[in-house]
């Protein structure tokens, strides 16, 4: 496919489609005009183009998947990719026509907040790149899942953080609601989200100040266990369930929670709700609202 164009434009949403094309257009010798988009930022570079680096030279290695976000899980607004769409056609088009381009060298970065574009001067091509270099590894496609350890897709991602003992149902957690157990569930989504919708019950601490280990935030959970607790016969261990949008970053939250010290929490019982509140939404409550 690639072999069949002058230029290629990757107006892709996800890690492991970067690499291919990236790869592809190395190895077919053509340049590639690369854009991204994320909630109000933007950055376009153009790789492999009159010897100046490819995506490889500056990420070597793909990111650990759970640290990658893409637009379905943090959201774009929309004129964000319009507004790098526009300047992607512009420089395939200076390319096509022989002008060259102005982003071989430099990546230029949107930020919308700010109404700014910014240009980076990006290294020189390296000679030891696995694909581009003086001595290339890569020769031919590979399967880039495997690589990126994630999938090829721009839908929402799934993680696989835990093992299935430190994560349960909605149906299972919907069984515990109704047996009236004694628990927290913690809901670790941003604001934001929580002000669109919620489960009445829960006890919202943003995951990024549990990540932060922010000290207001954690005497208030330690608070709302203690008083939970109480419900119990001094149970040792005492159940939190962790929720968020789709049972991503919940997962990340357990992780921490497992963490913190017995001293302070007690022996804390952490699991994390699979699908989090979209599934809620399609497997036990209807009128939950999605977004």
């Amino acid at each position: 496919l690639v072999r069949q164009y002058d230029v290629v434009a990757d107006c892709s949403d996800n890690v492991p489609t970067r690499y291919l094309v990236n790869d592809a257009c190395v190895l077919a010798g053509k340049p590639l005009v690369s854009g991204s988009a994320l909630r109000l930022e933007g950055q376009l570079v153009v790789y492999n183009y009159q010897g100046g680096p490819c995506y490889r030279c500056l990420f070597p290695k793909p990111p650990p998947p759970e640290t990658v976000t893409n637009c379905a899980d943090g959201g774009v607004l929309g004129v964000v990719p319009g507004i790098v769409g526009c300047i992607q056609a512009l420089e395939v088009l200076k390319i096509a026509s022989g002008m060259g381009s102005s982003f071989s060298q430099f990546m230029l970065m949107f930020d919308a907040r700010e109404g700014r574009f910014r240009n980076i001067k990006l290294r020189p091509k390296k000679p030891d790149c696995a694909v581009c270099g003086d001595n290339p590894s890569v020769t031919c496609l590979q399967d880039y899942e495997a690589f990126c350890g994630s999938s090829a897709t721009d839908k929402c991602r799934t993680l696989h953080l835990l093992s299935s003992k430190d994560r349960i149902s909605v149906e299972e957690y919907k069984k515990l609601l109704d047996e009236q157990v004694p628990h927290v569930l913690l809901d670790v989504r941003p604001q934001v989200e929580v002000d669109i919708c919620r489960l009445v019950h829960a006890v919202h601490v943003p995951l990024s100040k549990l990540e932060e280990k922010d000290e207001e935030y954690l005497e208030y959970l330690e608070k709302r266990i203690c008083e939970e607790k109480q419900r119990t016969n001094g149970q040792m261990s005492f159940p939190v369930y962790v929720i968020c949008k789709l049972g991503n970053d919940s997962q990340k939250a357990v992780r921490i929670l497992q963490e913190l010290p017995a001293k302070e929490f007690g022996y804390v019982l952490a699991k994390d709700i699979k699908g989090g509140l979209m599934a809620w939404a399609s497997k036990i409550d209807p009128t939950f609202p999605q977004y």
